[in-house]
């Protein structure tokens, strides 16, 4: 069984250059552990979120690590 961050309200995104910025965290648009973590907002590696500076990919294991970090797919 996958678990995965039930509260986060900030992600670690990076553009894909190097730089990386905290970007609040809109919601969880997509969930490939499981379809029902995207209703219940639950977030774990490889979920797609909207943040405020786009669409990202999360590339951290939230409960391992203790921090969500994300590259950007799509900007704003």
């Amino acid at each position: 069984m996958t678990s995965g961050a039930t509260k986060a309200d900030f992600a670690n995104v990076s553009d894909g250059s190097g730089k990386a910025r905290k970007s609040k965290i809109v919601r969880v648009k997509s969930s490939p552990a499981n379809r029902d973590y995207q209703r219940r907002g639950v977030i774990t590696m490889g979920a797609v979120l909207e943040t405020e500076a786009g669409e990202a990919v999360v590339t951290s294991r939230p409960t391992a690590d203790g921090v969500v970090n994300a590259v950007l797919t799509t900007k704003k």
